[in-house]
């Protein structure tokens, strides 16, 4: 069967793109390695951070509203609870910028694009923030926060899930435990060979994470880079603290991109909070990502980012797990045609802060690709930045 659209690549973008595309009635097929939902690369861990006000830049937040919106609507058809709006602190220990994802300010410019597009927040003193908050210990008097209630956390797995499970309703094929192991393309269409045979289609989606450099080769190989991460699930001595309307939360304790850690209030029946910090320095190999989480890197953890910060916590761990950030040197998104293949669009690399906007991302490219008017602008994350 020849399609219009074949989407290669399941998680958060390729899910979301296959349903928009479906919904619009484009003959289209979903492709991915593994059988999605799936722990194998960046779109799992029972809970995904989603903030409104990005401080990443102002090119990201129509996407996380636009996400937050097509949430609450996937919900309304499936039944399912996909999104949680329980708030975000951000909480730094200085009133000196902290960085974050490459931005020099991150509280301040998540608080500034908080204010130009009329999002819903407060900016809170050191004394703010131990009266509302008593789960946060020793940040000192010269703590600042940021709190935005509109924000919250996603069911990344569940999400997945539905939006499959909807294109498929819609007509879509999948087709899962499905390697790409090449893509020809020419102005024609894109031919796929894959471990069951060939694929055609007149274009060619690729969101397929951390391995898209093997994928692509070459033209965008040298731009991404794979880092893995840790998540560690800890179990709570005073769940009291953390009360039904914690809220999710990044905290900022240094000048580095990775002297930070975010986490999430305990899912219901699990007396657990879940915390995972960021690095970008080591890189890694897809297909030989160490899954393990080492009780030396969990001790770490705990002494760095908990113990005196999050109070109530143990050191006893229910779960930990392993995802990977994609990372592009600027920190930002690359979603663009391929430069030398014909048919073939680019959609990967999300350095780490890609959930919150795939949906909002998926309903774009469906648009783009029916020629719709009013689709979000994504010009921000062309390669052209950087061959300039």
């Amino acid at each position: 069967m020849h399609y219009d659209v074949i989407v290669i690549g399941l998680g958060a973008m390729g899910a979301a793109t296959l349903y928009q595309l479906a919904k619009r009635g484009v003959r289209v097929a979903g492709v991915d390695r593994y059988a999605p939902p799936h722990d194998q690369g960046s779109s799992h861990g029972d809970t995904r951070i989603t903030r409104q006000a990005v401080g990443e830049g102002a090119a990201y937040v129509p996407l996380a509203l636009n996400s937050q919106r097509i949430w609450r609507e996937l919900e309304a058809q499936s039944g399912e609870a996909l999104f949680e709006a329980c708030g975000m602190l951000m909480l730094s220990s200085s009133r000196e910028p902290t960085r974050g994802h490459g931005t020099a300010d991150f509280g301040g410019e998540t608080a500034a694009l908080a204010a130009r597009f009329g999002i819903e927040h407060s900016l809170l003193d050191a004394d703010q923030v131990r009266a509302r908050f008593p789960q946060f210990g020793s940040f000192g008097d010269a703590a600042t926060g940021y709190y935005e209630p509109g924000a919250g956390y996603v069911r990344p797995e569940l999400a997945i899930e539905v939006q499959l499970r909807l294109a498929e309703a819609l007509g879509a094929v999948l087709h899962s435990n499905t390697p790409v192991e090449a893509i020809e393309s020419d102005t024609g269409g894109v031919r796929l060979r894959t471990s069951s045979g060939t694929l055609t289609a007149g274009k060619a989606i690729v969101c397929a994470g951390m391995w898209t450099g093997k994928l692509l080769g070459a033209s965008v190989d040298g731009l991404l880079k794979v880092c893995r991460q840790q998540l560690v699930w800890f179990e709570l001595d005073e769940p009291e603290r953390f009360a039904a309307d914690s809220p999710v939360y990044i905290l900022l304790h240094g000048a580095a991109d990775t002297d930070s850690c975010y986490g999430f209030p305990p899912l219901p029946g699990e007396n657990a909070i879940k915390i995972a910090t960021e690095q970008y320095l080591e890189g890694c190999d897809p297909d030989t990502v160490d899954r393990r989480v080492s009780q030396a890197d969990i001790d770490a953890l705990y002494d760095t980012h908990v113990a005196g910060r999050l109070l109530g916590v143990s050191r006893r761990v229910l779960k930990s797990k392993v995802c990977t950030y994609t990372i592009t040197p600027d920190f930002n998104f690359i979603i663009d045609a391929h430069p030398q293949m014909a048919n073939v669009t680019l959609v990967s690399a999300c350095s780490g802060h890609g959930f919150k906007h795939s949906a909002g991302i998926g309903e774009a490219l469906a648009m783009q690709h029916c020629n719709e008017p009013g689709t979000v602008d994504l010009s921000a994350f062309s390669l052209a930045r950087f061959r300039s």
